[in-house]
């Protein structure tokens, strides 16, 4: 009984203490009179259920819409929408570092660091100059053969769909393509998804679980360090999924490993005229400078393919075919520009050269237009104010202050992109003697692959395999929506993924 009594007031002793808290720091902030929602001023919980809810994406639009240019969203948490915040906080030069929310983005050890969420700046400049050379344009040309590969396989999966008459989820489909992508590109080695059309050893249900569980305990990261081993002691939730994509990748490492001792001792004969995947020109380097590029960079970058890979691109590639079977005077365009080039000869119809893509300027724009009202990330990109502070719209943010800018909200932003932000219009891409200051001031707002040091380093391999097959795609086949006409649904824990694109395909060439 008074064990029971003892537990109780302290229970209403730290929630006391908790509440106290939590008003001081809303009254007293220097900040205290910047818009946002009631709750937000108190406590991250009205954070965390917008995000739980899955669809910060809109949410943050409309918070901006309402409340002005800045936005609070949790105690000491700002949504900004300012272009001249791009340079600011997110330039080469900026020295701010990632919040606190990036920790629930890998291993709770301080030793297990991955690029993405990487908090130590230098570190992460350090590890970005050493393998950036590794996504470079100039690397894309070796990765081709890969791609053409996975390309194949996908438009014959396509033609057996005609065939039937099958109604498909075109994101699950343009997802397996991506991923045996990656894995391709990773390993010479396909992971099968387009060969058996499902989850291939749980590789996307431990993905989504972990996006999910980063996404949401990142709010909230000092639990991190509890839940993550819990749950892998418990084999449940999200950090499972994490768990068994890193084993995943130290096994493909493991693997490759062995064969390269293989082919040491001549057991087994070496192809010298194969192309070079990314994680042998690794090897090579690991073994040339095993100091400066390390057995853990090697897991690192490995890791890093997979995580953020595959969704973005499957994502990216589903905008671009959904805002085309929506705009149907877009997708003849497109087939013009397509057809155009082969019949000048310029591609066999079989395979496009990424270096032929880019001499293709509606399909670059279609491209451009898609990614802009579909941003492959939906939640603001956070920041930390350092020392000295922040001046920024008129307002002045004391160190320690985290501030955000969402890709959303930069994209569906009128001031920049005009009244019709919301509409699917390439031409807007498209200079003319009248737009280029247009074009310029939509350029610097445009961050569908972040922003400065840390814009993602494989945005070049996504748009080889977006040049690559959506001109394919427009030439062979006709693809139907089926069920709502409506907006599709999607749903975002980091990631926006549609949830509801399906398709009815008509094979063209037959």
């Amino acid at each position: 009984m008074y064990l029971l009594l003892i537990l109780g007031g302290a229970l209403v002793a730290f929630a006391l203490a908790w509440l106290s808290s939590a008003v001081i720091t809303a009254v007293f902030s220097p900040l205290r009179y910047l818009p946002g929602p009631f709750w937000a001023r108190f406590t991250r919980l009205w954070y965390v259920k917008r995000v739980y809810e899955g669809h910060f994406e809109h949410d943050n639009i409309q918070l901006h819409r309402r409340y002005g240019r800045v936005v609070r969203i949790a105690p000491n948490m700002y949504s900004i929408d300012a272009p001249e915040a791009v340079g600011t906080v997110y330039g080469i030069a900026s020295k701010m570092p990632k919040s606190d929310w990036y920790e629930g983005w890998k291993h709770p050890s301080p030793d297990r660091w991955t690029l993405f969420p990487d908090r130590d700046i230098q570190r992460h400049a350090e590890t970005r100059r050493r393998f950036q050379g590794l996504y470079s344009m100039s690397s894309l040309v070796s990765y081709e053969v890969y791609v053409n590969e996975c390309t194949d396989i996908l438009q014959r999966r396509l033609s057996e769909f005609a065939r039937h008459g099958s109604i498909i989820d075109m994101t699950h489909w343009f997802q397996c393509y991506a991923f045996d992508v990656i894995g391709n590109i990773t390993y010479s080695k396909r992971f099968g998804f387009l060969d058996r059309g499902d989850d291939v050893d749980g590789i996307m249900r431990a993905l989504h679980g972990s996006m999910i569980y980063s996404t949401l305990v990142g709010i909230f990261p000092a639990l991190h360090k509890y839940l993550y081993h819990a749950m892998n002691k418990l084999n449940v939730g999200g950090a499972v999924g994490r768990t068994y994509l890193m084993k995943f990748v130290g096994e493909r490492i493991q693997q490759r490993r062995s064969e390269r001792g293989q082919y040491a001792d001549k057991s087994v004969s070496l192809d010298e005229n194969a192309p070079q995947d990314f994680l042998e020109k690794l090897m090579v380097q690991n073994e040339d400078n095993p100091q400066k590029v390390t057995s853990y960079h090697l897991f690192m970058m490995g890791l890093s393919n997979i995580i953020a890979g595959a969704d973005t691109t499957a994502i990216s590639l589903s905008a671009v075919l959904y805002h085309l079977i929506r705009n149907p005077d877009s997708l003849q365009k497109l087939r013009d520009e397509v057809q155009q080039r082969f019949s000048e000869g310029l591609f066999d119809g079989t395979h496009l050269t990424f270096k032929q893509s880019q001499e293709m300027p509606y399909l670059q724009a279609v491209i451009k237009e898609a990614l802009r009202l579909h941003a492959a990330t939906g939640l603001p990109l956070w920041r930390v104010v350092t020392d000295g502070g922040l001046e920024l719209d008129g307002h002045f943010f004391p160190p320690g202050s985290v501030i955000g800018l969402n890709t959303w909200v930069a994209h569906y932003n009128e001031d920049v992109f005009g009244p019709d932000a919301k509409q699917f219009r390439p031409e807007r891409w498209i200079e003319t003697d009248d737009n280029g200051a247009d074009i310029k001031a939509m350029n610097a707002y445009y961050l569908p692959f972040g922003l400065g040091s840390r814009t993602c380093l494989g945005r070049h391999i996504s748009f080889l395999e977006m040049s690559k097959l959506i001109p394919l795609l427009v030439r062979n086949f006709d693809f139907e929506l089926v069920g709502r006409r409506d907006a599709w649904k999607t749903e975002n824990y980091w990631f926006v993924k549609p949830t509801d694109f399906f398709v009815r395909v008509v094979d063209c060439k037959s």
